[in-house]
């Protein structure tokens, strides 16, 4: 007896065949991701760096602007990091 997500996901092979990569697009992905990953540790690392350094300074006003580069930066580099993986599988 098959459970219910064997079933879901032998009706999603049906309507929506799996999609292969190419060697040269795994190639291309894992350039992506090496990238991606250093550009968002690079960032978080630096913008991290910088909130500590308004926290000793006791800058309130820094810490805030900070904190905001954090919430905005970092979900912005995962958008574009998501849409190049994304150009790459339309490929």
């Amino acid at each position: 007896m098959k459970s219910a997500y064997e079933l879901a996901m032998e009706r999603l092979a049906k309507s929506e065949p799996e999609r292969k990569l190419t060697p040269a697009q795994k190639t291309r992905i894992a350039e992506i991701e090496s990238l991606y990953r250093a550009k968002l540790a690079e960032r978080e690392t630096f913008l991290k760096g910088l909130l500590a350094k308004a926290e000793i300074d006791d800058d309130l006003t820094e810490m805030a602007q900070v904190r905001i580069q954090l919430r905005r930066d970092l979900p912005a580099i995962r958008d574009e990091w998501a849409a190049k993986k994304e150009k790459v599988w339309q490929e």
